[in-house]
């Protein structure tokens, strides 16, 4: 199991969270306030900017997807002006190529949603190579349901183009649309 800091053991205590959900982001915020964080909220890139220019915080957790653009540009605006902060993506719909794009940018860890604050501060925190494996990961059957997901908005939400890319008869990939995601 891969080594966690402690808060007490860091001086500077502060994070930014940027997500367009505004429950959740209230929620995370709430929760990581009470495990000694100092938060500031912002629900999209620009915010996130306006906030970076009054300060750059030593840990931030960034949604991937916002309203007005990618939350890697936010990593990237991060680790530009402050290379050691600890960024982890958040996202809905996880894939490799995302993953391995956030790594890049700088964030130290990358976590679908929803994750809980729990995940998101051993992330933030963790002094490992390796984080350690997920108390509760998504089912195969909910990995395949992101992956169409991702690949149906990558279209356009095109449902022959998606079906066509997904090699799937296109009267399947509607049945599966149609249904909620899996658990």
């Amino acid at each position: 199991m891969p080594k966690v800091l402690s808060l007490d053991e860091i001086d500077d205590k502060s994070l930014l969270i940027v997500d367009d959900d505004g429950p959740f982001r209230t929620r995370l915020g709430r929760a990581m306030e009470s495990r000694g964080f100092e938060v500031a909220l912002a629900e999209s890139v620009l915010e996130a900017g306006l906030r970076l220019v009054e300060k750059v915080p030593a840990f931030a957790v960034v949604d991937l997807r916002l309203e007005d653009g990618n939350g890697l540009d936010v990593v990237q605006r991060i680790h530009q002006r402050r290379p050691e902060a600890r960024v982890v993506i958040l996202t809905g719909y996880g894939n490799i190529a995302t993953a391995v794009a956030a790594v890049k940018r700088g964030a130290v860890d990358y976590l679908a949603k929803p994750a809980d604050a729990d995940d998101v501060e051993q992330a933030l925190l963790s002094a490992g190579d390796l984080p350690p494996p997920p108390e509760n990961p998504m089912s195969a059957d909910r990995v395949r349901w992101e992956h169409i997901q991702r690949v149906y908005e990558l279209c356009g939400k095109n449902v022959s183009e998606t079906a066509r890319r997904l090699n799937m008869h296109r009267r399947t990939l509607q049945r599966i649309l149609a249904k909620r995601a899996p658990r």
